[in-house]
């Protein structure tokens, strides 16, 4: 007897949606065919849910009452200084800068590629000039529902090119601004690429402008880095904390490259971070730093999967988060080692700040060893402040809270210090220093 699957209200208007947008959306036959078959994955597969591992702890089914109706840019053009008042402490930055407002790309907000050997375009532009970059059959075959959406949906992001050898001279910033009043499902993809020898920063900024209604967003990096290439990837979630952020990261390493990234997340009401990150290459080197911030019912998972599918590679994962109020955090993280990538090292460890009863931490490290010349390891831990600390500071004339707000601050430390930068490590800080204000001082 087969049993019919009852589609929750969100699964049905996540297909329903699709149908009326499909010929609104950049692309031609052969891109419209690839979001076609997207859509139909996701019918089949349906929101991800507690039944399936790698969604054990954040159950998407559950959580998203309802799908909100896409964006295809009708709001307005925000001003300049929104945007920077949106970025806080980012907007200071000395960097080059591309701005997307609700999905769509804004040139009178942007700079221009900085030069030849750098090419930054519009994914929406290439798409509509017949391009397909950013619609890998691999992914949508992937059997990943969000990765499907993201397909079918996406209305633009960025194609960042830089040459074999070349260096982009400052940071690229890329604005992921949502201004629409009322609530809307955004849905952005980026191509970056590093050429062989190539050295880049790359900076994603997600938020949501003063006035803006909560939304929903699907983004998607698909990350490409070429041989002896370094780049340093920095991804900044701020959408709101009434918003649901749903981040995707695909990256391949080539031999000896050096791959370097970071995650904040703050004021975002469910967050799904996952990174998938192969390595293609002998002798590559990764290492992954974030910190997670949350209060009040927030929810914020961060999932990885490193694969070390040849010799000799070398990958590095740390986390730190500070959960108070109701807030949940989640990281799992999974480091593979294939059978013929023998001396590869793998070190991963996850660490939560409780600082409320009602706070909660799932941690799930995982290791899956099929060489036996490796050197891997993991931890996770979860803790409350030292009282005895506390009170140090306490005698020594600090105030409460801005004693509890230090004793924050250096526990993330460790993770923010990860990033070599130092205007774009202090202006992260700044943006986390903030948030720990409000966290810091939600329980006297």
């Amino acid at each position: 007897m087969t049993l019919a699957v009852t589609k929750t209200k969100a699964e049905q208007a996540l297909s329903h949606n699709f149908e009326a947008v499909a010929a609104k959306l950049p692309g031609g036959a052969a891109v419209a065919a690839a979001r076609k078959a997207a859509i139909g994955a996701f019918a089949a597969l349906g929101l991800p849910h507690r039944r399936i591992e790698q969604w054990k702890y954040t159950d998407l089914r559950t959580a998203l009452k309802e799908a909100l109706p896409p964006s295809l840019r009708e709001a307005a053009t925000p001003r300049q200084h929104e945007i920077d008042t949106g970025l806080g402490p980012l907007a200071a930055l000395d960097c080059h800068r591309v701005v997307f407002v609700d999905g769509g790309h804004i040139p009178s907000l942007s700079g221009k590629s900085p030069s030849a050997a750098v090419a930054i375009g519009s994914l929406a532009a290439a798409l509509a000039d017949g391009a397909g970059d950013g619609l890998g059959k691999r992914e949508v075959a992937g059997q990943d529902a969000v990765i499907a959406l993201n397909t079918a949906y996406m209305t633009d992001g960025a194609i960042v090119r830089i040459a074999a050898g070349a260096t982009l001279d400052k940071p690229l910033l890329l604005v992921f601004a949502r201004s629409a009043k009322e609530g809307r499902l955004v849905t952005t993809r980026n191509v970056i690429e590093v050429g062989a020898g190539a050295r880049a920063t790359v900076i994603e900024a997600h938020l949501g402008l003063a006035g803006a209604a909560s939304g929903q967003a699907n983004t998607l990096s698909a990350v490409t880095v070429g041989d002896r290439a370094h780049i340093a990837h920095v991804v900044c979630a701020m959408a709101g904390d009434a918003s649901t952020h749903l981040a995707t990261t695909l990256a391949t390493l080539g031999e000896e490259a050096v791959y370097r990234a970071f995650q904040l997340t703050v004021a975002t009401g469910l967050a799904r971070n996952t990174m998938a990150v192969t390595f293609a290459g002998e002798g590559a080197k990764l290492d992954i730093s974030g910190c997670f911030l949350g209060r009040s019912t927030q929810h914020i998972d961060t999932t990885l999967v490193v694969d070390h599918a040849v010799p000799g590679c070398e990958s590095r994962e740390l986390f730190k988060g500070v959960l108070t109020d109701r807030a949940r955090g989640v990281f799992q993280g999974k480091v593979i080692v294939r059978p013929y990538a023998q001396k590869s090292d793998g070190k991963q460890m996850a660490q939560a700040l409780m600082l409320s009863e009602d706070a909660e931490f799932n941690s799930k490290p995982e290791l899956e060893i099929h060489a036996d010349d490796v050197v891997c390891g993991h931890g996770s831990t979860a803790a409350e402040i030292d009282e005895n600390l506390l009170f140090y500071m306490r005698s020594r004339g600090i105030p409460l809270g801005e004693a509890r707000a230090m004793l924050i601050e250096s526990f993330i430390g460790e993770a923010i210090d990860k990033i070599e930068d130092e205007a774009l490590r202090e202006a992260l800080a700044d943006v986390a220093r903030a948030r720990l204000a409000e966290l810091s001082g939600a329980r006297p």
